[in-house]
């Protein structure tokens, strides 16, 4: 049952920084994620090879040989804990035996680790969202949707304890939404069809979660917020639309918590400074450590609230100083150190390290405006006061530009000149906007490809007949 957040759990800005959520989520090993620590997160994945059933031992004794030496280097490093992430890659998840297995090999290291040495840990597991392999994409029945259950079934009775995914639904319209910066239309994407694909995934994944005593930790709008962020950066689309893209994007990464995740939020989700305002839950970050598979403008504001502190994903491959998941996870953990000194000398000093890391970046790109506290605050109480998740959606893309156009005003953001018009353009956009949700699906209906989706799917039916 999705229950909507109708307040903010941090209103102050001053309450909203690493380390420190009011609702602190503790492990079965007693790892504590938001009581006080920022905690490195390692995410990896294969070097270029073929995954496949002649491929799985060699696979296999990479995940293996990833473990063993990150553990051992963070055992020399001494971090207050650890935090792994296992995503599968696809067809691990439409095997979800393979999965299972390198989750149990994954947690075997992990387990000596805390026997041998003390290193507590904990894994999350990300199963691919593979239903977009198909065209249209099933999303509620077929053998991709039921090997996504199995494998976060399979790997959370292994040990897994914190469920995480990267849904897809809603980007069968969204994505072109984005190449025409058609902000209805993203909205039509993440606020209506991202929103009721979460419910339907979310809440199945709160029975697996309950079933194996395991936790839900959170979702990210990287198929669309992220994506924006791409584009933006190779000026195929303006930053001013990524940023407010951004800020929608949180609606829809919201239902997870509201259909029962308590965090950490996934890593590569930037609008997750805005859903610890709401929520209150701790939440993984990643910035200038994830060079290793993205830029950003976003590289040290995203650590301002950060509660683990991600790499996002890297491959297994030779660099001078060693393999690749442990040389980032050595990034990681000096990050940490130097976030959790400023923790151990209170509020005050944490929050002077947060706000030098807001604002070496929030001036120079809208995108990261929106990220400061301030702001994630100004967009999650908006959300919070809306009646539905459409109206949420507008209501968040107003308030991302009114804080941007605010700031250009006040002389704390540069907008290039070429990106000015857009401001009048996407509040021209919402202002058009039906007021009732129902009249915007018809609206957004008759103007969408309706052979890119399966209407039943999101619930769309009628209305998809109706239009």
């Amino acid at each position: 049952m999705r229950k909507p957040f109708r307040s903010l759990a941090i209103s102050d800005p001053d309450e909203l920084f690493f380390g420190v959520a009011p609702h602190p989520v503790t492990t079965r090993n007693g790892l504590v994620i938001g009581g006080g620590q920022v905690l490195p997160e390692l995410n990896f994945t294969l070097p270029p090879m073929l995954v496949k059933q002649e491929t799985m031992p060699q696979a296999t004794e990479h995940y293996r040989q990833i473990i063993e030496d990150a553990l051992r280097r963070a055992v020399e490093l001494g971090p207050p804990g650890l935090v792994i992430e296992f995503e599968t890659l696809p067809p691990m998840t439409e095997n979800p035996r393979w999965a299972i297995d390198i989750s149990k090999v994954l947690l075997e290291k992990m387990a000596d680790a805390e026997a041998h040495h003390g290193l507590k840990t904990v894994l999350r597991i990300t199963p691919n969202d593979t239903r977009e392999m198909e065209r249209p994409p099933r999303m509620r029945s077929g053998p991709l949707w039921d090997g996504m259950l199995e494998t976060f079934a399979g790997c959370a009775e292994a040990g897994a304890e914190l469920l995480s995914v990267e849904t897809v639904g809603g980007k069968e319209v969204c994505d072109e939404a984005l190449t025409y910066c058609d902000l209805p239309g993203v909205i039509f994407g993440l606020c209506v069809m991202g929103v009721r694909d979460m419910e339907f995934v979310w809440s199945h994944l709160s029975e697996v979660a309950a079933s194996h005593g395991v936790k839900c930790a959170g979702d990210t709008a990287c198929g669309f917020a992220n994506t924006a962020m791409v584009l933006a950066e190779q000026k195929l689309i303006p930053r001013v639309f990524a940023a407010v893209v951004r800020a929608v994007s949180a609606v829809r990464s919201l239902v997870a918590y509201e259909c029962g995740a308590i965090g950490p939020g996934k890593d590569c989700g930037y609008e997750n400074i805005i859903l610890k305002a709401i929520t209150g839950y701790p939440m993984a970050h990643e910035g200038k450590s994830a060079t290793c598979a993205h830029l950003s403008p976003l590289g040290n504001i995203a650590a301002a609230a950060c509660d683990t502190w991600s790499n996002e994903s890297v491959q297994n491959v030779k660099l001078l100083g060693g393999m690749a998941p442990t040389c980032f996870l050595e990034s990681l953990v000096y990050d940490c150190r130097l976030m959790n000194e400023a923790l151990a000398d209170g509020p005050e000093a944490a929050r002077t390290l947060r706000d030098w890391m807001i604002r070496s970046d929030a001036r120079h790109d809208p995108q990261a405006w929106l990220l400061s506290p301030e702001s994630a605050i100004r967009i999650g109480q908006a959300i919070v006061e809306a009646p539905d998740a459409y109206q949420a959606g507008k209501a968040a893309a107003r308030a991302a530009i009114d804080l941007i156009r605010e700031a250009a005003e006040q002389g704390e953001l540069s907008i290039p000149d070429n990106e000015q018009p857009w401001m009048d353009r996407m509040r021209s956009d919402l202002d058009a906007m039906p007021e009732q949700q129902e009249e915007f699906i018809h609206q957004q209906m008759a103007l969408v490809d309706r052979s890119k989706f399966i209407a039943e799917d999101y619930d769309l039916a009628g209305a998809a007949s109706d239009a």
